[in-house]
């Protein structure tokens, strides 16, 4: 059924009918969204299918208006052929991994994300990649298992400097983190920035300075291959190199040249120039460095806040919630007088929100508050 106008419920204005469908839900993003369905003021489709491919996204929006993503590629030759779609929310912050939101915006299609939910899950894993880089856990427990004892000096990194080159939400919670640790931190930030305990120093300093440097930029045209040769170069001789950010952000072949020699002491690495990782590919030969497959925001309370915080901005609404802004810098030109927004309580983590629902239809469709 096709509704006439929706109610919203925080101002009881009908507005033209305007649907959502979530195309990608995975069993914990399915089950948060459907707990939290009855705040949302449009009709939502909760597409269950996590596997989805690309092809196969038009067909499943049938005419929406707007489409939530949570990891499917969504490139513009696909996104043409989704008639009405105005509105692509992507439930993360690397939204260029996966489509181009200048590209979508040329077709008139809004690119936004969610700001801030994962900054403590991605900032714990830039943590602990740091602590298995300085005492060697992963390189120990692969010639354990492989029948070998093998014992190597640590870097103990209580009262080491640590380096954040950028200085956004995630870097933000590591400084927190490390600061607890006894750790001294520098900064570096393109804009101004101010933090308790953290020095904001010039970049030369932060590379020549830190035991352990942790890459936290956005990646776009200027920020490609940022650390450089000459910055790797640049860096204090055995240094441990951190990135939970975006793999093209680091001169890949000079990393591994100073891992080869000994110029990096470790890499710990969550993100790669190609994803998936291709077999074979060098850094899983080299015993100095520790590899995470692109998990460092996955975490059961930084999935549940992200389904939960998703709004489009501007928002009205006077409940909380984090609010999804445009990938392009600046504001809205022609801003809509309201806003879709999916008002969903906080259920972090809970047993509810990572329990696959018995339903086992792949679709579930909603439409509450219609008249």
């Amino acid at each position: 059924m096709t509704p006439a106008a929706i109610i919203t419920p925080h101002t009881g204005t009908p507005r033209s009918t305007l649907r959502a469908v979530f195309v990608d839900a995975n069993p914990t993003l399915a089950d948060v969204a459907r707990k939290l369905l009855g705040t949302i003021d449009l009709p939502f489709t909760i597409n269950r299918q996590p596997d989805i491919r690309s092809e196969a996204i038009p067909v499943t929006l049938a005419g929406a208006g707007i489409v939530v993503i949570d990891h499917t590629q969504f490139p513009a030759a696909i996104a043409r052929q989704c008639t009405g779609l105005k509105h692509v929310v992507f439930l993360g912050t690397g939204v260029r991994s996966y489509m181009s939101p200048e590209e979508l915006g040329e077709l008139g299609i809004a690119v936004h994300t969610i700001k801030g939910y994962g900054d403590t899950a991605v900032a714990e894993c830039a943590v602990a990649l740091m602590w298995t880089a300085a005492r060697g856990f992963a390189r120990m427990d692969r010639e354990m298992r492989a029948g070998n004892w093998v014992r190597s000096e640590a870097l103990q990194l209580t009262g080491r400097t640590i380096g954040l080159l950028g200085f956004g939400g995630i870097a933000t919670e590591v400084a927190r983190l490390a600061l607890g640790m006894g750790m001294k931190v520098l900064a570096w930030n393109r804009s101004p920035k101010t933090f308790p305990g953290v020095q904001f120093v010039e970049l030369d300093r932060v590379l020549a300075e830190s035991d352990v440097l942790s890459v936290h930029l956005l990646l776009n045209e200027d920020t490609k291959n940022f650390l450089s040769r000459e910055r790797i170069a640049a860096m204090r001789p055995g240094a441990i190199l951190i990135n939970t950010a975006r793999g093209a952000l680091v001169d890949e072949d000079a990393m591994v040249d100073a891992l080869r020699s000994g110029h990096l002491r470790h890499a710990g690495l969550d993100v790669f120039t190609i994803e998936p990782l291709p077999a074979g590919h060098v850094l899983t030969s080299l015993p100095n460095v520790t590899l995470s497959a692109h998990s460092a925001f996955r975490t059961a309370e930084a999935r549940a806040r992200s389904a939960s915080s998703a709004s489009c901005s501007p928002c009205s609404s006077p409940s909380p919630c984090l609010t999804i802004e445009r990938s392009k810098s600046g504001t809205l030109a022609n801003p809509p007088t309201r806003c879709f927004v999916f008002r969903y309580s906080r259920i972090c983590g809970s047993k509810s929100a990572r329990r696959r629902l018995a339903d086992p239809a792949p679709q579930e469709q909603f439409e509450p508050n219609i008249t």
